[in-house]
This record gives C-alpha cells, sequence and structure tokens, in this order.
C-alpha cells in the first residue's frame, strides 16, 4: 500500500471556499487501477500566521498505482482548474509519499 498526501496551509477564512473545491471536483479516481480510498482532512488554524491546515490523503495499492496516475488523463483533468483558486492557499501544496510497512 501508498499512502499520498498533499498538505495545504489555507487562508484563514477561505476553509469553505477550499472544501467545496474538492467537494465539486471531478477527480475520476474511482476508476483509475490501484485507487483505494480518498480522505480531504482539516487542521487546526494557526492563528498567528493567518491559516488552517488541510491535507489531502488517497491510499492506493502501491506506489506504482498512483504514479501512473500522475501520468494519466483522469491527472491532468483533475488538475486543469487549480490555478484558478490561487488566492485560497498561502504558498504552495506540501507533497509527502508513504509506503506502508507490512506487518506493523
Amino acid at each position: 500500500m501508498y499512502i499520498a498526501m498533499n498538505r495545504f496551509k489555507v487562508a484563514a477564512g477561505a476553509e469553505g471556499d477550499f472544501e467545496s473545491v474538492w467537494r465539486n471536483r471531478d477527480s475520476s479516481l474511482s476508476q483509475v487501477p490501484g485507487f483505494v480510498e480518498f480522505r480531504l482532512l482539516r487542521g487546526k488554524t494557526n492563528a498567528e500566521e493567518s491559516y488552517t491546515l488541510f491535507s489531502s490523503h488517497t491510499l492506493w495499492r502501491s506506489e506504482e498505482d498512483f504514479l501512473n496516475w500522475t501520468k494519466s488523463e483522469n491527472f491532468r483533468a483533475a488538475h486543469r482548474n487549480a490555478g484558478d483558486n490561487k488566492g485560497l492557499y498561502k504558498g504552495p501544496p506540501v507533497f509527502e509519499g508513504f509506503n506502508v510497512v507490512d506487518g506493523i
């Protein structure tokens, strides 16, 4: 199993708009070979720096399945309008990928 995560610093006050973008996007993930599960996680608000931390969390059968998706038309279509929402973010997303340690 492979977990792919992107962390987003969302401008305070824009959380609802950010969640709507994710709720209404057509990712087609359920049709992608190797895709298992998606979750959007909402963290705490950092009042001092005026952002709320979010993370997109996808679970894949393998890292290879994830990498194949990133090279697909489905991936391009899911991210086609990402630049339209730059005002929601405080900086670019930060990617983290993890292979699950079996047996633990």
